[in-house]
């Protein structure tokens, strides 16, 4: 069984360490914690291990946030994933820093990223991880506010996070979405 676990966020160094690009962190320290190294191939970064008899398939698209869906329809043909085994990694506003929200599908609340992966995938129904980013900017400055680096007060406990986030993504692969969103999603 494979699984392709997206990590949305935007390629460059301006971009490391900021709100917008947790996709890319989670999958990242998923990357570090199984001493996988990542290559760079067409349309992302992508990297896969094994864990509990399945494949997983780390990709980071190399599109910017708001083209992720032709990486991610790319991939899932490239290795034959089925979109039940879809999950997609992403940051999000409405839920405080550090909750984490697993659906099996869903409206993409304002998120480009999403809005292109359902554009190129014909629908919204696959799995999506949200991690919590807050929400504590100005009126009219979000676009600055998912674009800024953490602050050393959600850098301090980041790893924490990272690693509740990893293991719901191997939850997800292991134990199927419903068992996963219940342990995800009632913490």
């Amino acid at each position: 069984m494979k699984y392709l676990i997206v990590g949305l966020g935007n390629i460059g160094a301006k971009y490391d360490n900021t709100r917008h690009n947790i996709g890319f962190e989670v999958v990242d320290y998923l990357a570090d914690a199984f001493g996988v190294s990542w290559s760079t191939q067409k349309l992302g970064d992508v990297t896969e291990f094994r864990h509990k008899g399945r494949t997983f398939v780390l990709l980071k698209p190399s599109t910017y946030m708001n083209l992720s869906g032709k990486s991610v329809r790319y991939w899932m043909q490239a290795k034959k994933i089925d979109k039940a085994n879809l999950l997609v990694v992403l940051d999000d506003l409405h839920l405080p820093f550090g909750k984490l929200r697993l659906r099996g599908k869903g409206s993409d609340a304002g998120h480009n990223g999403l809005k292109d992966i359902d554009r190129m995938t014909q629908g919204n129904n696959y799995a999506r991880l949200r991690f919590g980013i807050g929400n504590e900017f100005p009126k009219g400055r979000q676009a600055e506010f998912v674009l800024s680096a953490w602050s050393a007060t959600e850098s301090d406990k980041m790893a924490e996070f990272k690693e509740k986030a990893s293991k719901a993504i191997l939850a997800f692969g292991t134990i199927g979405l419903s068992r996963a969103m219940n342990l995800v999603n009632t913490k």
